[in-house]
């Protein structure tokens, strides 16, 4: 079984851009805050829950509306109201009317007490303001802009209902199983077997989702591409992920518990900075546009 590791821009798009958390935690406003499509791809671990506060701030109500309602929300993040601020929030609203059929946005102040803890959990008292977090109805962060953006950047947030599953789940520390089949794909039951099998398993239950995508669905085309799953497959695919962004396998039609679980523990060991199992690392670019995804390990039906 081999493994690989999803180069830099994908993991940007997809692995919630490692946003969530320690990398921003830590303060590394290098490669995590120059690309507007997310930060680095260093795997990082998960964020550490907000507590429940007596009373809910501004922010965490105005996210929970959102997902009520099945919108994105655009967090804007500001430290003072400089020319900087000012021109970038010019831009911000701007676009935020444009947007507002399928988001909604509020502005924090990092220095806002009632807000630290939304603050603390992305580290963002430790980066140049402004800075922007965009955020699905499933909590999953999908893009992060810092300093100037464009509006066509900003609707650069907007993801496929499986890919906001799937990055909820590689920022909440789990493995996924992205399923592409429906009811004209051949082998569903078998390509499924495995997957229940493993995600049953009381070591893994609790740290796997199964989010399953109709490769026929036109919203999910760009997902699908990343993925390098042929929209038109005549047999069920069934893409194997670790967080933050490691493609661990891709498998057509049937699958086995052993072999799944052997990938996840080969996945598990991870990699040295410059080891052999590691391409090396490239700066991200600013600006930088999603790339496609480098080929992930292949499983053949026996």
């Amino acid at each position: 079984m081999l493994r690989n590791r999803i180069n830099v821009a994908f993991v940007t798009a997809l692995a919630a851009l490692a946003l969530s958390t320690t990398v921003l935690a830590q303060g590394q406003a290098g490669a995590g805050v120059k690309a507007p499509a997310g930060p680095t791809a260093r795997a990082t671990p998960a964020a550490t829950p907000i507590p429940a506060a007596a009373t809910p701030s501004a922010a965490a109500t105005a996210i929970d509306q959102a997902a009520k309602a099945s919108k994105f929300i655009f967090l804007f993040f500001y430290r003072a109201e400089d020319e900087p601020t000012l021109a970038a929030r010019k831009t911000f609203d701007a676009a935020m009317q444009k947007l507002a059929d399928r988001a909604t946005s509020t502005a924090v102040n990092v220095t806002d007490p009632s807000e630290r803890l939304l603050v603390n959990k992305y580290g963002l008292d430790r980066l140049p303001m402004p800075f922007v977090l965009a955020m699905a109805p499933t909590g999953a962060v999908t893009r992060s802009f810092p300093g100037q953006f464009t509006e066509a950047q900003l609707e650069m947030a907007f993801v496929s209902p499986g890919m906001q599953k799937c990055l909820k789940a590689l920022q909440d520390r789990k493995m996924v199983f992205v399923c592409v089949q429906n009811d004209s794909t051949q082998h569903n039951t078998e390509a499924m077997q495995g997957v229940q099998e493993f995600t049953s398993d009381a070591q893994y239950a609790k740290t796997t989702e199964i989010v399953t995508v109709d490769p026929t669905d036109a919203a999910e085309e760009s997902f699908l591409k990343q993925l390098k799953a042929d929209p038109k497959t005549n047999e069920a695919v069934t893409v194997f992920l670790a967080p933050p962004g490691t493609m661990v396998g891709t498998y057509q039609g049937e699958t086995k518990k052993d072999l799944l679980i052997a990938a996840a523990k080969t996945a598990a060991k991870g990699c040295t900075p410059g080891g052999s199992c590691c391409p090396a690392k490239k700066p991200a670019s600013p600006q930088s546009q999603p790339a496609q995804p480098q080929a992930g390990a292949t499983g053949k039906k026996p």
